[in-house]
């Protein structure tokens, strides 16, 4: 099977200080396309940072990342923002939706930067909007929905330019559970009905429960079932 993601012996560290930190030690990931692959672990244990590098975020100090065919480590920033518009659709915690606009016009906003005409625009605005089921709430500014119509508006933004790659980083964090479940089961119904790969990370162990992988990663590595405390 094809992998979307490959991370082979990635090392990531930071300066803090005199100090150098080492966030990621030698890490390796597959991710084949059309999984839905949950990363878990504690606070500082790196995940942020492996979802940072796969979705071109950030760069790694060494080792090669390679997502959608493409050693994206090699990349100029230039190319990595191309890249990044073609393959990476984002999902946070918090929906990062731009109050003074509606919700097609925030779910446009990727598009913007294409060669789409308008009507092509739209047709794409659509699209997402019914695939998330708020088509009716077209008009509607973001104080005007709910948290959960909020991030459901955030993927159809993500989803709009039809992206190889979903990363979602805590998409439920800020949501109660039954509205947190109703995200969670959009997620899953767009991995196993449109193929989306998608790669999620999570403290939650139900959020986890929606994918069809969990990897554990603890002080910079992927820790195997048996070996985690």
């Amino acid at each position: 099977m094809a992998l979307a993601v490959e991370l082979r012996q990635v090392v990531k560290h930071y300066r803090r200080g005199k100090e150098m930190v080492e966030v990621l030690s030698g890490l390796d990931l597959a991710v084949p396309e059309g999984e839905f692959l949950a990363i878990m672990g504690p606070s500082g244990s790196g995940k942020t940072t492996v979802l940072n590098l796969i979705g071109g975020l950030d760069r790694a100090n060494s080792g090669s990342v390679t997502v959608c065919g493409e050693r994206i480590d090699s990349l100029n920033g230039a190319g990595l923002a191309r890249w990044r518009s073609r393959h990476v659709g984002f999902i946070f915690q918090f929906y990062n939706l731009m109050p003074g606009l509606s919700a097609e016009r925030n779910v446009e906003l990727p598009l913007l930067l294409t060669h789409l005409s308008r009507a092509e625009r739209k047709a794409h605005v659509d699209i997402a909007l019914e695939v998330v089921g708020l088509s009716d709430r077209r008009r509607h500014k973001p104080s005007e929905l709910s948290g959960g119509q909020q991030q459901r508006i955030a993927i159809a933004r993500a989803l709009v330019a039809d992206p190889t790659l979903l990363i979602c980083d805590e998409p439920t964090g800020d949501l109660d559970r039954q509205t947190a479940d109703e995200i969670l089961v959009l997620l899953q119904t767009l991995n196993r009905r449109q193929g989306k790969t998608i790669v999620m990370v999570t403290h939650d162990q139900k959020a986890a429960d929606y994918a069809s992988r969990q990897v554990h990663v603890d002080k910079g590595m992927l820790i195997a079932p048996e070996d985690r405390p």
